[in-house]
């Protein structure tokens, strides 16, 4: 099974890599871009076919490691 786990910055946290694509994308002249947010995406191939317990596992991965909870959220996406 494959989880995708897709980690951004809480609403409200300032993004400076997202301020300064939307600058870069507005210097192309690429005008009708409104804002930008930049986030994260890890992809974990697992050894496991129940999808409660693949949720569980991947879950506390992205509370432990793979996201800030402070200020990040994350969705997770399981694929078989």
């Amino acid at each position: 099974m494959k989880a995708i786990v897709n980690v951004f910055l809480k609403a409200g946290v300032l993004d400076s890599q997202g301020k300064a694509v939307s600058h870069a994308l507005s210097s192309l002249h690429f005008k009708n871009v409104k804002d930008v947010r930049v986030g994260k995406q890890i992809i974990l191939e697992l050894d496991e076919t129940d999808d409660v317990k693949a949720r569980e596992d991947v879950t506390k991965m992205c509370e432990e490691i793979l996201a800030n909870t402070v200020i990040e959220d994350y969705q997770i996406e399981l694929i078989k």
